[in-house]
Order: C-alpha cells, then sequence, then structure tokens
C-alpha cells in the first residue's frame, strides 16, 4: 500500500487523462481501450473512502462516511443532467470533454491533500504524522493532547525521552502492536492476498466478497431495469415494435429521475448506521429491496412498476453504501486499502454478469426468472451480513490483525 495520496492520485490522473483523450478517439477499439483505462482509474476509488475514514472519529464514523458517498449520487445527477443537455446538441465528444473536468480539479487539490497520520505512523514516520496532527489541530482551534507521538514500528534510537512525556499521543494495547509483518512496506499484492486470506481475516473477507458482489448485482441490475420493467403492457411479441419505440424515449431523462431513487437510501442509512450497527443496517435494507422486488414477478402497471424499483433502489444504494463502510473498518491499516479494493473488484464482476444474466433473462422474456434471480442474490447477501463476524460500530480502527 502506497497511501492514501497516492491513491488519490492515480485516480485523478487515469479518470482525467484517459476520459479526456477518449473524446478524441479516431474509432471504437481506440475508445473502449481508453474508457477501460478510466475504469481503472475509479477502481481506485475505495482507496479515497479507506483514506478520509481514518480521519473520522469512531462514534459519527457512518455518519460521515454516508456524506462522503452522499456524492456519488451528485455526481450520478450531475452527469446524467450533462447528458441530457449536451447529446442532443453538442454530441458525446463533447459530453466525455466535460465529464472529465472533475477529475482534473482533483489534480489541482493534490497538494492540499493530507496522508493519514496513522499510516505515516505504521510506517514509522512519526514526525510527518505529527506535523499533520498539528495541522489538522490548528484548522479545528483545537490542541493536541500532551506527549509524545510513538510508532511501534521501530524505536527512535536518537530520541530521548523525558520521564515527563511517557504518556504518548497515539496508545496501542499489547494485542495491537504493529510487527513487521504488519507494515505496509513489506506488504505486496499476493502477500497482502495471503493476509486477507489468514485463519483470522479469511471468514470476514468471503463474507465481505459475497456482499460486494450481491450489491453491484442488484444495484446495476436494478439500474439496467429501469427502462425495462417501466414498459406498459410489456408483450413478447411485440418486442420489435417496442425497440422501435424506445428509441424516441427520452433515456437520459429517465436516468436522472429514477437517480433520485439514491438519496431516501442515503438519508435512510444515515439514520441508522450508527444508531442500528452496520450489520443490521444492511441486512435490513437488502430484505426490504427483496420486499420491494417481489411483486416484480408477475407483470404491473407501469406507476408500481417504478415505484417498486424506487424502493429497491434505495435500498440497495443505502446497503451498497454501508458495506463500503464497514469493510474498511474491519481490516488493519496494513491491508485496509488493498482488502477495500479487491472487495470491491469483486463488486464489479456482479456487476459484469448482472447484464449478461439477468437483463438476458428479461429480453428473453423471463421476466419472473430474472425478477427470482435478483431475489437469491439478495436474500443469499442479506443472510451473509448476519454471519459476518464484528460489529464495527463505534469500534476504533486497528493497526494489525487481532
Amino acid at each position: 500500500m502506497e497511501g492514501g495520496r497516492m491513491g488519490f492520485l492515480f485516480t485523478a490522473l487515469l479518470t482525467s487523462g484517459a476520459g479526456f483523450l477518449s473524446a478524441f478517439s479516431p474509432n471504437y477499439l481506440c475508445l473502449v481501450s481508453l474508457r477501460f483505462i478510466v475504469g481503472m482509474g475509479l477502481g481506485g476509488g475505495p482507496v479515497l473512502a479507506s483514506w478520509f475514514l481514518e480521519f473520522v472519529p469512531s462514534p459519527n464514523r457512518g455518519y460521515w462516511m454516508i456524506v462522503f458517498s452522499f456524492f456519488w449520487t451528485i455526481g450520478t445527477i450531475l452527469e446524467a443532467s450533462l447528458a441530457w443537455v449536451v447529446m442532443p446538441s453538442l454530441g458525446w465528444r463533447w459530453l466525455l470533454v466535460f465529464s472529465s473536468a472533475p477529475s482534473f480539479l482533483l489534480l489541482l487539490f493534490y497538494g492540499f491533500v493530507p496522508e493519514s497520520p496513522r499510516y505515516l505512523c505504521m510506517k514509522g514516520r512519526t514526525a510527518d504524522a505529527m506535523v499533520v496532527l498539528e495541522s489538522m489541530a490548528k484548522i479545528n482551534s483545537a490542541t493536541l493532547p500532551p506527549g509524545l507521538l510513538i510508532s511501534n514500528h521501530k524505536a527512535e534510537l536518537d530520541e530521548t525521552i523525558d520521564p515527563s512525556e511517557e504518556s504518548p499521543l497515539v496508545t496501542r494495547s499489547k494485542t495491537d502492536t504493529a510487527t513487521d509483518e504488519d507494515v505496509g512496506s513489506n506488504i505486496g499484492g499476493i502477500s497482502a492476498l495471503y493476509k486477507l486470506l489468514s485463519p483470522k481475516l479469511i471468514r470476514s473477507t468471503l463474507l465481505i466478497w459475497m456482499v460486494f458482489f450481491g450489491n453491484a448485482f442488484a444495484y446495476y441490475g436494478i439500474v439496467l431495469l429501469t427502462t425495462e420493467l417501466s414498459n406498459d403492457h410489456r408483450d413478447c411479441t411485440l418486442k420489435e415494435l417496442r425497440s422501435i419505440q424506445t428509441k424516441d424515449v427520452n433515456l437520459y431523462g429517465d436516468v436522472f429521475i429514477t437517480s433520485f431513487a439514491e438519496v431516501p437510501g442515503l438519508l435512510l442509512s444515515a439514520v441508522i448506521v450508527d444508531r442500528v450497527g452496520r450489520k443490521l443496517s444492511m441486512a435490513g435494507l437488502l430484505f426490504v429491496s427483496c420486499i420491494f422486488l417481489l411483486p416484480l414477478i408477475f407483470h404491473q402497471e407501469e406507476a408500481l412498476t417504478t415505484t417498486l424499483l424506487f424502493g429497491a433502489r434505495a435500498c440497495i444504494m443505502g446497503s451498497f453504501t454501508i458495506i463500503y463502510i464497514y469493510a474498511p473498518e474491519v481490516y488493519p491499516t496494513s491491508v485496509r486499502a488493498t482488502g477495500v479494493g479487491i472487495a470491491s473488484s469483486v463488486g464489479r464482476i456482479g456487476g459484469i454478469i448482472c447484464p449478461l444474466v439477468a437483463v438476458g433473462l428479461v429480453h428473453g422474456c423471463h421476466q419472473a426468472g430474472a425478477i427470482l434471480l435478483f431475489e437469491s442474490v439478495i436474500l443469499l447477501s442479506g443472510l451473509a451480513t448476519l454471519f459476518l463476524p464484528l460489529e464495527t460500530s463505534g469500534r476504533a480502527l486497528t493497526d494489525s490483525v487481532q
């Protein structure tokens, strides 16, 4: 792990550079290749979440992580608005140019982004960590507690400790002492994966992967099914006619409207995540999403279909947000970003499989089969959350595997 600042830079460079260049693609293959690179940059997003999490106090960490996630929804709504305005008049190339602008703004802020003090301590860079903490205290008009900031990574041989300053700013219990094995500089990709699958973490890791997969499968599936199931009087014998008529539908307007379903989901998760706990919040939202989808096994009126999909998307968005809070809290600092990144990648696999399987069933006039598949995946994900070994609400972050 190279620290949150490097993840910040990686995401900004790839998404802005490849996003801007894709607007000048001379052919389809070049466009797909550049958009693939943009996707790689977006894959660094979980690193930013892990970095932000290490600055937030435990008591209200869930609330602020949901505030952090709320900007995903804002971006979705703004992008749909941009497409709605730009596509009819200027075309897709200008849409890609405008869409890359926010990522360029990230580069402007890179110089102001501090490294996580927890990460710096883990690397033995206590002096740098102290500078960050002092800057944070100054901004918040606060004072640091008395004592020395210490790191268990290595002893500061040239540092003489005054007996009056033996109380450290950062303390660790004996069970939370970092070892050389926990130090990020000694952990490569394979070593980090090995630690994620170690006896102490394998249960959490596999269940988190399952929850990420189910949330991504359901989230992207519901987004894709919004237009598929919102058509009144679905009749497979009229598929060809319907596909012609669908071209006249303002798809950008549909995305703009349905994206607002995420707002109540985020508000609900913000209310319950710290009060109810991470595990029960995720399980409850996933099970309620199943209830919303269940009537869609049968063909429903358009208004009811839209309402049910709206509710299901709100619940899935809330659950998806909470698992992005829970996962970084489970893993120690040495593998936190790697653990969340791999889990997010497993989720992306669910997002890739979903249109190939579930949406394919709908196109094949098997709506009931598609909905039952969604129900099964969401239900299994909800059960997986109940078997997670830790409840992390209010729990301090750790630097080592306990």
